[in-house]
């Protein structure tokens, strides 16, 4: 005998319980347990529309993904891709637990997919043969995850960095560290924020490709 379904269950229904879930507790804290008693449901239940966990996890990606615009290779490729660029950190920001599915799992979901395909597309548009398309994207994204972990990571917050610069700096002896002590003066006395700018290294990454994408037209 079938086991019957629960009126207004559905996938979609159960993935937002599993992200609302998973933004709040974390993705190691989920489960199909976990899941069902968020919705009010038996366990098994959720097997009628979700295969297993590992269907969960790249369903998890897909809805994740899918929040980023795709890139427009009928545009500008360094506005598109600077778009790209902190709309991925917000989302991934909002969602902390996405980075490592993202890194750690093959995602070959249709949203995936077309997010790839219209990243590459917009860099090869632009003339970047598809080796250096590929070395591209990757090198984007390697700095959008490590940044995004970092900011999730680190052991104060943004506001605090004054203060804790403050406490920090009598350690610092000048003859010892004096760069150190020098940028560390700096937070302490309100001159710079010591804040890292997301901005800063991405739009180093992009002017450094359009560089390689000027040489690479020079030779032609």
């Amino acid at each position: 005998m079938s086991q019957v379904v629960k009126p207004g269950l559905s996938r979609e229904k159960i993935l937002q319980a599993a992200i609302a879930y998973a933004d709040i507790h974390g993705l190691e804290s989920l489960s199909m347990r976990k899941l069902a008693d968020e919705l009010g449901v038996k366990a098994m239940s959720l097997y009628n529309h979700i295969k297993n966990k590992d269907d969960l996890m790249g369903a998890l990606v897909e809805q994740v993904i899918i929040e980023i615009p795709l890139p427009d290779s009928r545009q500008d490729w360094k506005g598109e891709m600077r778009k790209r660029g902190k709309k991925s950190h917000e989302v991934l920001m909002a969602h902390p637990w996405a980075c490592m599915p993202l890194v750690s799992r093959i995602n070959d979901g249709p949203n995936m997919l077309n997010y790839v395909n219209a990243s590459l597309g917009c860099l090869m548009e632009a003339g970047f043969d598809p080796a250096t398309a590929d070395y591209a994207w990757n090198a984007m994204d390697n700095y959008i995850y490590g940044f995004t972990l970092q900011s999730l990571s680190f052991p104060f917050q943004a506001s605090e960095y004054q203060q804790v610069a403050q406490a920090y700096l009598p350690d610092f002896p000048k003859e010892q560290w004096p760069y150190l002590c020098a940028l560390t003066e700096q937070v302490a006395n309100g001159q710079h924020s010591g804040i890292h700018q997301f901005e800063f290294g991405f739009e180093m990454i992009l002017n450094g490709l359009e560089a390689l994408l000027n040489k690479a037209s020079d030779t032609d």
